[in-house]
């Protein structure tokens, strides 16, 4: 372990805090935005359906642009512009609903950059640790999401002016995430490489796998942000104001979570972790379905974020050791079905409550996540290569740290 591998991963830290807080403080505020701009109800979803649409664009551009261009690199000067994108989609006013579109357009594109170099370093930076930590990394982005969901409550309480909100937060976070970024580590060499990477391709239908698991999570996640507070009103009578209260404990669970997964993952392995996620998430589920009141649904979300939050950073790091000498590759490719999911999960849901039942929608996902279960032999190391189902400590190649570019 050295200096520069602490750096770097503290950095890379501060990366995924940042990048939590400003995708909190775009969500959370779409009424807000919606509302500033003028934009109907049917144009809405053709937005916000174009957000992930264009970072999945951003992400399959990323795997070409790595061929060339570190990975570092692109983190360092994408995320800047996801902070410019966000402060430009407050900084217009009503009618001018060309000028969002730009902003979010801009946003989307620079995510899907932003989401793919960083959890490509963070693999990497796995590998160069010879253990996991890639759950921390995501731990970091949720403690940024609900800083940046209680900024948006702060906003919205004291009726300020989006700019006024995104302001100040652009300003701090800005020269912050640059001057961390001198400190991002490209990690070492790839590992003795198993038979699907050692040529250095991504075989797709040996990623298929993770591709469907990463979707899977990903509907579930989007079934929680986006239905949970109408759930929790309309269906099991709570109060508007309680409603509020299960995405706030779907990510603090999601927190707690991640800042102990690492040590499951240290002692059992990552199938196993997996397998107990899935299992978790799908009696979350079962509980929201069944639940006579609103703080059983409580509980039930309360399941949830304990659940779902270890799937999506496993299955990166899963990716990298499937494909030790195209992990990048295979991390832009995977990374493009977070948003698969994402776009999926809402508008599934939100269709099947409509012509069913809310509740009976709620067994879709915990169906989609019991799917993962079978493909949980997907995240096992090979004991041969990596010791036990970890990975084998490497020394991290310090001379393709993005400080020496």
């Amino acid at each position: 372990m050295t200096d520069v591998l602490r750096r770097g991963r503290a950095s890379l830290a501060f990366g995924f805090f940042a990048q939590g807080v400003a995708f909190a403080l775009l969500v959370t505020r779409i009424p807000a935005i919606q509302d500033r701009y003028g934009v109907s109800d049917a144009l809405l979803p053709v937005f916000l359906a174009a957000v992930p649409i264009l970072a999945g664009v951003g992400s399959v551009t990323t795997e070409q642009l790595v061929k060339r261009i570190r990975p570092s690199r692109l983190l360092r000067w994408s995320q800047p512009v996801v902070l410019l994108a966000l402060l430009g989609v407050g900084a217009g006013g009503h009618g001018q609903v060309a000028g969002l579109a730009v902003a979010l357009g801009v946003f989307g594109l620079a995510v899907g950059a932003l989401d793919a170099s960083m959890n490509m370093l963070g693999v990497s930076l796995q590998r160069s640790y010879g253990r996991s930590i890639m759950l921390s990394f995501h731990a970091v982005y949720s403690l940024g999401g609900i800083l940046g969901a209680s900024l948006a409550w702060a906003g919205a309480h004291w009726h300020l002016a989006l700019w006024v909100s995104y302001l100040p937060v652009v300003a701090v976070l800005l020269p912050a995430t640059l001057v961390g970024s001198r400190w991002y580590v490209d990690g070492g060499p790839a590992p003795a490489a198993q038979e699907s990477g050692e040529r250095g391709t991504v075989v797709f239908k040996l990623l298929l796998p993770l591709c469907l698991v990463m979707t899977f999570a990903y509907i579930g996640d989007s079934t929680v942000s986006n239905w949970s507070a109408k759930y929790l009103k309309d269906v099991l009578g709570s109060s508007e104001q309680l409603a509020t209260v299960p995405y706030n404990v779907y990510m603090v669970t999601t927190l707690a979570g991640r800042s102990l997964g690492d040590l499951g993952v240290r002692r059992f392995g990552a199938a196993a972790v997996v397998r107990l996620g899935a299992l978790v998430a799908a009696g979350g589920f079962a509980v929201v379905a069944v639940a006579p009141g609103a703080w059983v649904g409580m509980l039930g979300f309360t399941l949830l974020g304990l659940g779902l939050c270890v799937l999506v950073p496993q299955t990166f790091a899963a990716a990298g050791r499937l494909f030790p000498h195209a992990s990048d590759a295979a991390i832009a490719r995977l990374n493009i079905f977070n948003y698969v999911g994402f776009l999926i999960g809402s508008p599934l849901v939100g269709a099947l409550g409509d012509a069913w039942s809310y509740r009976g929608a709620m067994l879709v996902p915990m169906v989609l996540v019991l799917v993962t279960l079978g493909y949980a032999r997907s995240f096992a190391a090979q004991p041969d290569r990596y010791g036990g189902g970890h990975e084998r400590p490497r020394t991290a190649d310090v001379g393709r740290g993005s400080n020496g570019l």
